[in-house]
Order: structure tokens, then sequence, then C-alpha cells
């Protein structure tokens, strides 16, 4: 069996916990720090017509989706600006569906039926709702993000990680039930030799919930697993440190907001608490670390990050450093870098790729040809920007895969440090399901 894909199965959970805990609303970047203007089209040759749906503000807080977006943006901009797609421009048209259902119906309203765009890329949705009308209407939604269970549920939808599922329309997954592995508590018990882990959560249902999937995970390999539950209201995060100074565990994982995460890093580090590794997910993989976590060096020095895709920081690879200078030069309102922008440039080259592959056959640009080419037997790795991803139809979910994983550490003065070979980071781990 090839190698899979390392995405946390728990990352939508752990969405989930961050809109139950948040209330903070963000703004919207404005579409105009997108500074380059694409060049005119070849005369007689239509633009093609994509959109980007985001919940660029949403209950999550500013900026919290948007990577993915900022990352597809500037992959257009800087393939416009090299002549467009066999010549024809790609036009991105973006919408903002407030993190909410009603505004992502308004926005595949407002896309897909209005402007008639060929396809989605980079859909990055909190509520996702308007996904079976996406599907019934044939429109491929290429790379997006799973945030909700919907790219295992509906054909036509393509998520960044690929997918095994039936994805009848239905029902998510197999029969309801989701699975992903433990590749990444295999990677810290094999790698570094981690026995112990402790799983700090809020005293909320949502928060809760997410640590004990975690549990159940670390559990399945093996670890000792510590506990640490805090009040949401009044959260004695000293009190936590200092048990877990006593319990010192390997690793740290947390069902926390971004804000409680920070002050649980500032409260190890007042106690010397700081495990081997404080696990975080690919989303808090970004260059904010250093004022995240200003307050807790120690900590902060012990953050690793995991996920599907080559590090953003890895400029020794030809890839990510296309992608950086496109960043520099056509997404200069954004000053973060970002594994989501990764992984949105990643979607925007599959499309790309895919549509190319159209052009240049009999049959021309058609939404089935792009289709063909997302479900072809050859995995897809965006130019070695991501692990093989694929897709098929499973009947029955694996009890077993071999899936590799992206690790990075950060470093003080030298970013996000690579942790070994993404494509060589593998093992065979058990496939445990969960209802989304």
């Amino acid at each position: 069996m090839r190698p899979f894909r390392g995405a946390d199965p728990l990352l939508p959970a752990a969405l989930a916990v961050l809109v139950a805990l948040s209330a903070a609303c963000g703004s919207r970047l404005p579409e105009g720090d997108f500074t380059s203007r694409p060049p005119a089209a070849t005369p007689g040759a239509p633009p093609i017509r994509v959109g980007v749906i985001t919940s660029a503000t949403s209950p999550v807080g500013g900026e919290a989706f948007t990577g993915p977006r900022d990352g597809a943006l500037a992959y257009f901009a800087a393939l416009n600006a090299s002549g467009g797609l066999d010549g024809r421009r790609v036009e991105p048209l973006t919408c903002d569906d407030g993190g909410s259902g009603a505004g992502n119906h308004t926005c595949v309203t407002e896309l897909v039926e209005q402007r008639k765009v060929f396809a989605l890329v980079a859909t990055t949705a909190l509520d996702y709702a308007a996904a079976p009308r996406v599907s019934r209407a044939g429109v491929p939604d290429v790379g997006g993000q799973p945030i909700g269970p919907a790219y295992d549920t509906h054909p036509h939808l393509y998520g960044i990680h690929g997918s095994s599922a039936p994805r009848t329309g239905g029902r998510p997954g197999w029969n309801g039930v989701l699975y992903g592995g433990t590749e990444v508590y295999r990677y810290f018990r094999r790698t570094h030799g981690a026995r112990t882990a402790a799983v700090v959560s809020y005293n909320q249902p949502s928060s809760a919930a997410y640590a004990r999937l975690v549990t159940r995970a670390l559990r399945a390999e093996g670890y000792r697993v510590v506990t640490e539950q805090v009040d949401f209201a009044l959260p004695n995060f000293r009190a936590v440190a200092a048990d877990l100074r006593v319990q010192r565990p390997d690793l740290v994982l947390d069902a926390l907001d971004g804000h409680g995460n920070a002050r649980l890093c500032e409260a190890m580090d007042a106690v010397g608490a700081v495990p081997t590794a404080k696990v975080t997910h690919v989303q808090n993989w970004d260059s904010t670390v250093p004022d995240q976590y200003r307050k807790s060096p120690r900590c902060r020095n012990a953050l690793w990050a995991t996920g599907s895709s080559r590090n953003h920081d890895d400029a020794s690879h030809p890839a990510v450093r296309a992608f950086r200078a496109a960043m520099d030069t056509h997404a200069r309102g954004v000053t973060t870098r970002s594994q989501w922008q990764v992984e949105g440039w990643a979607a925007a080259m599959w499309f790309t790729d895919a549509a190319r592959s159209c052009l240049a056959g009999p049959g021309g640009l058609t939404r089935a040809c792009v289709e063909r080419f997302l479900t072809r037997r050859e995995p897809y790795t965006a130019r070695g920007l991501l692990l093989p991803v694929r897709f098929e139809h499973l009947d029955r979910p694996p009890r077993t895969r071999r899936a590799c994983l992206s690790v990075a550490r950060w470093r003080d003065g030298r970013g996000w440090v690579t942790q070994g070979d993404m494509n060589r980071n593998c093992a065979t781990v058990p496939q445990l399901g969960y209802r989304p």
C-alpha cells in the first residue's frame, strides 16, 4: 500500500473546540493587498473563473481561516503574471461566508449560480452547509480544507488530504463514522521515546470531547495518559502546570483555544514543567509564534507541529521557495507565513495542473476532464509540497494504514525546523473510528 497522508484526523474536532470557546470577530483582508494585476487575457480567450469561499470573518476570530485563500490567490496571481493558463487568465472570485451556514449558502448562490464559476478552489468554510448544492451542481471543489465532514461525504468535493470514503452524498465516511490514524503519537513514541502524554482541556463539552478523542488515540499507541482539566470561566493554569511538573509527561497536548494555550505555556515556563514536545496542529504552524508565545521562551522552543504538507519555512526546497517568493510579490499585505497558505497554494496548483491536462487533450477543458485528473490512480504531490494525495472508494474502512507525517519544531532564530523527510516519517498504524 502506498504511504498515505498524515493529516490530523481530529483537526475538525479541534476547530469545533475553537468555535465553542471563541467569541472574537475578525476582519477580512482587502483584496487590494494582492497588489499584482494580471495581464490582459489573450484576445478571444475568456478567463477561467474559479471561486474561493473562505470564512474570513467568523466566531473563531480574524485570519483563522484565511491562509488557504491567501496562498491560492498568490498562486493565481503568479500564474497570470507569467502568461496565465495556456494564455488564458484565471480569475479567482472570493466570497467571505462569515463562518455561518446561511453565509455559506449565499456564497454558493453568488459564485456557482450567478457568477457561474467553473470550479471552487481552496474552500475553507467553518460551516460548509451548501456542500450538497455544490455537489448536485457538479462543480469540482478542489483542495478544500476538511474542517467538517463534507469532503468525506459528497461527490465532486476533493479535500486537500484525499479520501477513501464512499462519498455517496449520504452519511459521512462509512455509515456516519470517520477513521483516522495514530501516526502523530507513533512518531513521538518511536523517534523520541515518548511514553507519557498529558492532555489539557476545559470543563466545557466540546473541549472535553476532543480531549477524550486524543486520549483514546494515545492509549492505542501505548501511552500512559495524564488528563488535566481547568475551569473555562476561571482557569487555573498554574495548578495544571504544577501537576505537570510532578507527572513529567514527555508530550503535552491540549484541547484549548489559542489564548488558553499561550497561558498554559506561560504557566509551564514559570514552574519549569517544559516537556520534550508541546504538540500543536497544522493550523497553528505559522510565523506568529514569537508574538503568541513571547512570555514563554522555554515552552516556545518545545513547540512541535505535524501535518501533511512540506514545512513553509523550509526554503531549501524549490517548491517552497517559489511559494514564498510569490507571497512576497503578490500578497504584500499578508505578513504571516503559514502551513495553510502552502496548502492553499497547492490547491490552486492542483486545479491548474488538472485544467492544463484538459486543455492539452482533444476534449478541451470540461469539469468531467478535471475530475478525471483528480481521481487518477497516480497520487498528487504538488511538486513535492504535499504528501501523496489520492481519492479511492473503499466499501469498508481500512483497519490499518501506512501513513506519513510532516514534522517541524520551532527554534528561536531559525523558525520552524523540519524534522526528517516527510516521505519517510511513515508507519503502519491503526485506524480509529469516530463520529463527526
